[in-house]
């Protein structure tokens, strides 16, 4: 009984590791032949990955990658265009057109009369942008906090605690955003995204599941 004990007990504890082991992706090694799946963008390697503008959402999903709950943290940076610059983290995907995003308006970082509209949540395809600020205003976006400067890297730290979202900007205490997750998918790929007309810039990312 003992043995069988200490057993379950070193189970237990490898499981647990196991559970909050932090992945690192190499993107100096992007394959999308392989573990990489691109859509709708060209993207480049310099200082991170970078993305170039197209009609359309862009995404770059890591497919070896089935995140549930945990910290998501990674570098952006954007451009001080007005509407030329919604970037962010999609995660939760099932596929190119179903997923979770939390993305940053950069170019409303320091608009006076629209900073509120700096950092959103979206739930693709049923929830964008524009039906969540019609039905539920002011919940699924806020100002950012501390304030970066627009053309800045800047750290974004997402915390998914399902169906909670809370997000960190430059190591905050305190969150920019939370909010409930609309969708009822609890896990799927993580990856890079770019709304509508807009290129961006990530590096440094991090998952750490729970």
């Amino acid at each position: 009984m003992k043995n069988l004990t200490l057993i379950l007990l070193i189970g237990a504890s490898l499981f647990s590791m196991a559970q909050n082991i932090e992945i690192e992706p190499d993107l100096n090694k992007i394959d999308t032949a392989k573990n990489w799946a691109l859509k709708n963008r060209e993207y480049t390697i310099d200082e991170g990955v970078h993305f170039n503008a197209e009609p359309s959402d862009g995404l770059l999903w890591i497919k070896d990658v089935d995140f549930s709950n945990g910290t998501i943290e990674l570098d952006i940076r954007g451009k001080d265009e007005q509407g030329k610059s919604f970037v962010g983290l999609a995660f939760h995907g099932l596929n190119d057109s179903v997923y979770d995003v939390v993305y940053f308006r950069a170019f409303n970082f320091k608009n006076p009369e629209r900073y509120t509209h700096a950092v959103q949540y979206v739930s693709h395809p049923e929830f964008p942008w524009h039906r969540l600020r019609k039905e539920f205003p002011e919940t699924y976006e806020n100002e950012v906090t501390p304030v970066p400067e627009p053309t800045d890297w800047f750290h974004a730290t997402i915390v998914i605690n399902y169906p909670e979202v809370k997000v960190f900007v430059n190591n905050a205490k305190e969150p920019s955003l939370t909010v409930n997750q609309i969708s009822k998918i609890k896990h799927g790929w993580v990856g890079f995204w770019a709304g509508y007309g807009s290129e961006g810039s990530y590096r440094n990312l991090k998952i750490i599941p729970n």
